[in-house]
């Protein structure tokens, strides 16, 4: 018996390990997502991976090290899918302000196909996973995304809380409706299933955004140094 479970990680090693390593990744984040990080355990993981209940011990480590590593995926898809939007403007030689709508259609069609990450990251903010040994994959992310809108913007290191504030407006723009779109979304008339309500999502951000971040600039407004009445 003992024999017989060391070798069924070798095994899948051998039969197609990358594959092995996305199919555990697949099945954590989903369990991670649904069940939260206290109650999923390595071996359903591996049973719902279709591979053997060691498995992601084998691959990962500890559970703590699978958790982590599901984030980093979700994160640096993420980002690809922000800069693909950013890279496109860019090509096009457009003006920094259709570089950022680039980025929200492209980050609200990421969040619209991950329900999971959403979840997660739901868990995540009333700390339902590990602590983490140093940054958190949201930490590194979150620096990399402000960097970037400030050289997109060109804007000076003194207007690094006004990126800061449009990074998050722009995030919680996108991600409201899909966390509440059986609950609020409803109860005002919205269906994010509907036909045309994505687009139609995407279009008011944008305007909000482009609206927003343009007298801003303008006018050279900052959070801590707000324009007087």
């Amino acid at each position: 018996m003992t024999t017989a479970t060391r070798s069924e990680p070798q095994v899948e090693r051998e039969r197609n390990p990358a594959r092995s390593r996305e199919d555990i990744l697949d099945a954590a984040e989903r369990l991670f997502a649904e069940r939260g990080y206290g109650a999923t355990s390595l071996s359903e993981v591996g049973h719902l991976a279709g591979l053997s209940r060691a498995a992601p011990g084998y691959f990962f480590g500890s559970k703590a090290d699978l958790y982590r590593a599901v984030l980093d995926r979700c994160f640096a898809e993420a980002r690809e899918a922000v800069l693909r939007g950013r890279d496109r403007a860019l090509a096009s030689a457009e003006r920094p302000e259709a570089i950022l709508a680039g980025v929200v259609r492209d980050y609200f069609d990421f969040l619209a196909a991950r329900p999971h990450f959403i979840r997660l990251m739901e868990r995540e903010a009333l700390g339902g996973g590990p602590e983490w040994q140093g940054p958190s994959p949201a930490l590194a992310a979150g620096q990399e995304a402000l960097a970037a809108i400030m050289r997109e913007l060109g804007l000076a290191d003194a207007r690094t809380r006004e990126a800061a504030h449009l990074l998050v407006s722009m995030v919680a723009l996108c991600w409201f409706p899909l966390i509440h779109a059986t609950t609020l979304l409803p109860s005002v008339g919205l269906d994010p299933s509907a036909a045309g309500f994505a687009e139609e999502r995407k279009r008011h951000v944008i305007d909000l955004i482009l609206h927003g971040v343009s007298a801003r600039l303008e006018a050279g407004v900052s959070p801590a140094s707000p324009r007087a009445d």
